[in-house]
């Protein structure tokens, strides 16, 4: 999906603008980041909390977020449980976002798709 839109302040260049993913976060129960922000390894763990929506609190969601000291050689990793119980560890220096988020809405659609078969 490679999309491009004229914008008046791109003196007629097109620009590329990214997809916009949207993360089912209705079975997830917590989410542990653990990262340190001045690595670039750490973009993955960082998007993925701003893919989250802003009531994800409010909603039951226990999110924890660990910040690693600049000079630390551990790698940034995240943590996910859904209400089944499974829990999905992530390395973030082998994953990119998208692999991320496509590997939560996979178990996030099993889910969504037992819900649905008991209602």
């Amino acid at each position: 999906l490679n999309r491009h839109f004229f914008s008046p302040a791109s003196s007629g260049r097109s620009v590329r603008c990214a997809p916009v993913v949207e993360m089912i976060t209705k079975f997830v129960t917590e989410i542990t980041a653990k990262f340190n922000p001045f690595s670039a390894c750490a973009k993955p763990a960082r998007l993925f909390l701003t893919f989250l929506p802003p009531n994800a609190r409010a909603n039951g969601t226990s999110i924890t977020t660990t910040l690693l000291p600049r000079n630390s050689t551990e790698a940034s990793s995240l943590k996910v449980k859904f209400k089944d119980g499974k829990e999905l560890n992530f390395d973030c220096g082998k994953m990119n976002i998208k692999g991320l988020v496509e590997e939560v809405n996979r178990h996030s659609r099993q889910l969504q798709k037992a819900a649905d078969l008991t209602d």
